[in-house]
């Protein structure tokens, strides 16, 4: 059982157990009563079997967007039983749940010790990446080998997004930014590459004013930065038109990118094409050409308020395998 341990005390004294059992990995008492004591003050994860500590994780906060796997440990007799990628699958979970981009590790360099080359191939096995050996921190009969992550996967992205509806902090997206999520939005597939779909980006606070205050009930009235998404309706194929799904699969592009970056937004279409036409106002106020449609609006900014994730239904009621529903 993959447990969070909460009080100090209690993570001191598995860590404790743990580490005592593990003296070819940590050998130097004053280093190992370090991370014992350190071990109180960070998130802490335990494997617990017949009632006993198995093994123990911690994290730590390196910086604004990079967490450290800063001591981890399984007994002996537990090695090679998974506890150590349970271990660390709870601790991953949390740090993309807490907006990390980055996780990293330090270990000794493959090659040194057999111990620490098996260590090393379960942090590769796990999908860390070799980023620098710096022989200095450790000294160079123990080069340290630095690995890290990348937390924010396309499909943890997809999990982590949810239309976000509350206020924004005031601090100003970066034009970087704001670049980067347009162009993840223009490179969406669309419909015989007729390129349907044009952004205007507004990040000018006057101009952002303007928009929201045309739109009734309000909506992204602190939101620091805009997205308005301009559609053009033309045949790609004979007779047929694709411009709806390609404005939507830049919106989709778009609010990934806006999650993985950091930032929070929402897909605001009905709420302005709707029969009073309040985008036909921001397309006037924006200069749209007459030939383009105003068909959404997406807020980009750091959310202040919690992201309210709604209930799903299950898996087996909307997917079926092979015919319709077969489970």
């Amino acid at each position: 059982m993959i447990r969070f341990i909460e009080e100090p005390n209690e993570r001191k004294a598995i860590a404790r157990v743990v580490l005592e059992d593990l003296t070819d990995w940590f050998e130097v008492e004053e280093n190992r009563e370090k991370y014992i004591e350190d071990s109180a003050g960070w998130p802490f994860w335990a494997a617990i079997e017949n009632d006993e500590p198995a093994g123990f994780l911690c994290l730590n906060e390196t910086g604004k967007e990079t967490v450290e796997l800063a001591v981890m440990g399984v007994c002996r007799k537990h090695h090679r039983s998974g506890l150590g990628r349970k271990l660390f699958e709870a601790a991953k979970e949390y740090a993309v749940k807490e907006g990390y981009s980055f996780m990293q590790v330090k270990t000794v360099r493959t090659g040194m010790y057999e111990d620490y080359d098996r260590t090393n191939e379960f942090y590769k096995g796990v999908g860390f990446k070799e980023l620098e050996v710096i022989e200095e921190l450790w000294g160079p009969e123990n080069p340290c080998q630095i690995y890290v992550m990348n937390l924010k996967s396309t499909i943890d992205t997809i999990k982590a997004r949810h239309s976000y509806r509350g206020k924004y902090s005031s601090e100003p997206v970066p034009r970087k930014d704001l670049e980067l999520i347009a162009s993840c939005g223009i490179n969406a597939p669309s419909g015989c590459n007729k390129q349907t779909t044009e952004l205007i980006v507004i990040d000018d606070k006057e101009v952002c004013n303007t928009v929201t205050n045309l739109i009734d009930p309000p909506v992204a009235q602190t939101a620091p930065a805009l997205i308005v998404v301009l559609s053009k309706r033309v045949n790609a194929y004979r007779d047929k038109c694709f411009a709806t799904q390609d404005y939507s699969a830049a919106i989709e592009n778009m609010l990934l990118a806006i999650v993985e970056l950091g930032y929070q937004s929402c897909w605001y279409e009905g709420h302005i094409t709707d029969d009073d036409r309040i985008c036909d106002k921001i397309a006037e106020v924006l200069g749209v050409p007459e030939d383009m449609d105003v068909v959404c609006l997406l807020p980009v900014g750091k959310a202040i308020e919690d992201c309210k994730v709604p209930p799903k239904k299950p898996f087996g009621e909307r997917v079926s395998f092979n015919r319709f529903g077969d489970k």
